[in-house]
């Protein structure tokens, strides 16, 4: 079977419909980035997952461009990593200028060393409209689809399932009837207001910024080009590889920012050698407040929230976007796991101790890297191992178990990310790609496993295996390592607590 699929494409498993109108096991309310990822990873598990969208089509904005490290392996393992590497590129220098002239030239990306563990070691630039379409292309691949047009305009719950109200085009509503449903739904979540559950944070910047993504003539793109001391307040054009259009950021230090095309042209042409009609076309613009918020919870009985829904950001150092993506690729194997094999309800429990802490660490930064930008310059907001989420990981976890004693400071340990290895004939990323589970036993005979199979666990034994020691190592659908031991009889109460069985 195709190791990143289940054996029965739902799409042609008529007990497992998944197109608009069908019953659902999950709705996700929100195809943003999130969703997409989320409903991706359930639909390949084999639940009847619907998702709906209150827009009439995906959002058009480049926004999001950036894909950091880890999120590129998430990528890898739900199929998509080739198409989303076809699509962008590696970040251009940024190139200073004052008034009329370019200055010098810098790398915003920190090098970084060849390292066997890591296979995509450099954030990768693609416009957001263009990973939602690679999501969505892959999505229908698996016999899923976006309702476009629907809205979530109410909520009610009791122990068994949701009852959701859905809108559509001319005030047409439905209700429907779900085990689960997952706000993705940005951050003015209808869903998270259904639920009473408040967002707090701070204004990380009181200066509005406008975002735009324009076509210009008469301007490099081998270059990220900032006017940190333009009239008016900082402005930036990047080209977004693989299109022809450069992304505006455009900070106003006095008044409120117009995104009329109009208005988009009046700025570049105040604030840098371009003139108004340099500018061939918006394609899209928007005007926001950087701000830092935090959901209190992401869990209220049956309903969760993920991405913007439970956590916003300041564009600085990319993170938004991927810590979203990230949270959908915890929660998809879990609701999986509870669905169809059985694992205890509480495992949905570990998603917000596992996340929201994650989701706090990575507020403080990007908020930190605003405001660096903003008051230090250049040398303060360059990225690099800080902002590429591979460090991630949940030690302190309700699911990690490190049962070895006197590991060196340096070892891999349950709740780290798994790095990549050679693991003849191929390597392990190859072994972990797909929807299961995968129990590594390391200078050890696989352990005979008593009672019923267990469902998506696949067992590989190999007499060494770096940065391994010796010992039974299970890693988790999300490529964590849960459970480290040298003793087998920890496997089975682990296994029954993410399967189940």
């Amino acid at each position: 079977m195709a190791l990143n699929s289940v054996k029965l494409s739902p799409a042609n498993d008529p007990a497992h419909p998944l197109g608009p109108g069908a019953a659902s096991e999950v709705l996700v309310v929100g195809a943003g980035a999130t969703g997409l990822a989320l409903a991706c990873d359930l639909a390949r598990r084999g639940v009847r997952v619907r998702l709906v969208e209150r827009g009439e089509a995906l959002f058009p904005g480049s926004r999001g461009k950036g894909v950091q490290p880890r999120t590129q392996e998430v990528f890898d393992d739900l199929g998509v990593i080739a198409a989303v590497r076809a699509a962008g590129g590696r970040y251009p220098q940024m190139l200073n200028w004052v008034d009329d002239h370019p200055q010098r030239s810098w790398d915003l990306i920190t090098p970084v060393d060849e390292d066997p563990g890591t296979p995509y070691r450099h954030p990768w630039m693609v416009p957001q409209w263009r990973t939602q379409e690679i999501l969505l292309a892959r999505l229908r691949e698996l016999g899923g689809e976006v309702e476009f047009g629907t809205a979530l305009v109410g909520l009610s719950q009791d122990p068994d399932g949701v009852e959701a109200v859905l809108e559509r085009a001319g005030g047409r509503r439905t209700r429907v009837r779900t085990a689960y449903l997952v706000g993705a739904d940005g951050g003015r979540s209808a869903v998270r207001a259904a639920v009473g559950v408040a967002m707090r944070g701070e204004t990380v910047d009181p200066r509005p910024a406008l975002v735009a993504d324009v076509r210009v003539d008469g301007l490099d793109r081998g270059n990220w080009h900032l006017w940190a001391h333009a009239p008016g307040g900082p402005l930036m054009l990047c080209p977004l590889v693989g299109t022809d259009d450069f992304q505006l950021y455009a900070q106003f230090d006095d008044g409120e920012p117009d995104s009329s095309p109009a208005a988009v042209r009046a700025v570049i042409a105040a604030r840098t050698p371009l003139e108004a009609g340099a500018v061939r076309e918006v394609r899209w613009s928007s005007v926001y407040r950087p701000r830092a918020a935090l959901a209190d919870r992401y869990r209220v009985g049956r309903v969760l929230l993920a991405g913007d829904a439970a956590h916003v950001h300041s564009p600085a150092g990319g993170q938004g976007l991927n810590t979203g993506v990230q949270d959908a690729y915890n929660l998809g194997w879990k609701l999986g796991r509870v669905l169809r094999h059985g694992a205890p309800e509480q495992l949905l429990d570990s998603y917000e101790q596992e996340r929201r802490p994650v989701a706090a660490g990575v507020l403080g930064l990007s908020t930190s890297l605003h405001r660096a930008g903003r008051d230090g310059g250049a040398a303060s907001v360059q990225r690099g191992s800080h902002t590429s989420q591979l460090a991630v990981g949940y030690p302190l976890g309700p699911l990690t178990v490190e049962a070895r004693r006197g590991l060196p400071q340096d070892a891999l340990r349950a709740g780290d990310r798994v790095p990549d290895a050679a693991l003849p004939p191929g390597r392990l990323f190859d072994l972990l790609r797909g929807p299961h589970a995968t129990l590594l036993a390391v200078g050890r005979p696989a352990p005979l496993l008593e009672g019923p199979a267990q469902p998506e666990l696949l067992v590989r034994e190999c007499a060494e295996l770096a940065p391994f020691g010796p010992g039974y190592f299970l890693i988790r659908p999300d490529g964590y390592l849960g459970l480290a031991t040298e003793d087998p009889a920890d496997l089975p109460p682990y296994l029954a607590l993410i399967a189940g069985r």
